[in-house]
């Protein structure tokens, strides 16, 4: 099972595993990892899974798709790196990914 880090805009850390093919949202969801609010529940509609992918990670994830980009668009404090975790899936090759979230979804 994949592993990937969350970093809330506290600094506190959650590490959270999740199974191939859930997105990362679904993950942290299941994990109580707070932040992730998640209002539309996965259908890149609302933007409250916003969250800032290390840089050392953002190159190595395909790049958002036309709905995410637009959907980026309405995102408070948005960086070089945010994406939608909602639309960040879960395979073996994020184990060990790295995303903040921003203070905006506390």
């Amino acid at each position: 099972m994949p592993r990937f880090t969350i970093i809330e805009h506290t600094g506190a850390e959650h590490q959270v595993e999740a199974d191939v093919g859930q997105s990362v949202m679904q993950g942290a969801i299941d994990a109580l990892v707070p932040g992730i609010l998640a209002d539309c529940g996965g259908s890149c509609s609302c933007a409250t899974c916003h969250c800032y992918v290390d840089e050392s990670w953002a190159s190595r994830l395909p790049p958002p798709e036309a709905t995410e980009r637009e959907m980026l668009e309405c995102v408070v404090e948005p960086r070089e790196t945010s994406r939608l975790a909602c639309q960040l899936r879960v395979t073996p090759a994020i184990d060990g990914l790295v995303i903040r979230l921003p203070a905006s979804q506390v």
